[in-house]
């Protein structure tokens, strides 16, 4: 057995634990309280499976999906949660998350460090069917939350529908039923008074 293997490979999971303590901008929908990055993660798996069938690639792999959903975000454990709204805390961010990227995955084999690697410049850079399947539904899942709240975080933070089109128009890249599905949801939304025009 490759002891040292083992050791870095439990060293990363232990390390992903504080995934756990990374707070996003999204509520969870019966409001009590902020998600965090390790839920929002784990909500994202499980609706690769359940929506899978709107991709708009008939053979994607699904597997590879789940493992780009699953750690896209672990990059955060050192860069910080950026609020997809935040123009000025978005500058910097691409650099902030390499620079976590590196430290986090080079807790790992350098086989899986570099697995890891690629398939996070896969998701940010959207570059495989897969990638768009995985960032449309990294898109949907805010959003669901966001209108199932009645737009809590949306009011608190003074953001407009045109915000939210072109935050979310991607998810047409990797699901266009899913897009559709979300511009119905955003316009709802601003019938209803919980995202303003």
């Amino acid at each position: 057995m490759d002891t040292e293997r083992l050791e870095r490979q439990i060293r990363f999971i232990v390390e992903i634990d504080r995934l756990k303590q990374v707070v996003r901008q999204t509520i969870l929908t019966d409001r009590t309280r902020q998600e965090n990055d390790a839920e929002h993660s784990w909500h994202m798996a499980v609706m690769v499976f359940l929506l899978s069938e709107y991709a708009n690639e008939n053979q994607i792999d699904l597997f590879r999906v789940m493992k780009m959903v699953l750690i896209h975000d672990l990059v955060e454990i050192d860069a910080g949660d950026t609020y997809c709204y935040d123009e000025h805390g978005r500058q910097g961010q691409r650099e902030r998350e390499e620079k976590a990227a590196r430290r986090i995955f080079s807790i790992l084999p350098v086989d899986q460090a570099a697995e890891m690697t690629d398939l996070w410049h896969e998701f940010e850079d959207r570059i495989t069917p897969e990638a768009r399947f995985a960032a449309a539904l990294d898109r949907l899942q805010p959003l669901l939350n966001n209108y199932t709240t009645e737009g809590v975080m949306w009011q608190k933070n003074g953001i407009h529908r045109e915000q939210v089109l072109e935050r979310n128009n991607v998810i047409d890249d990797g699901a266009a039923v899913l897009w559709q599905y979300a511009e119905s949801m955003i316009h709802d939304a601003v019938e209803k008074g919980y995202l303003a025009e």
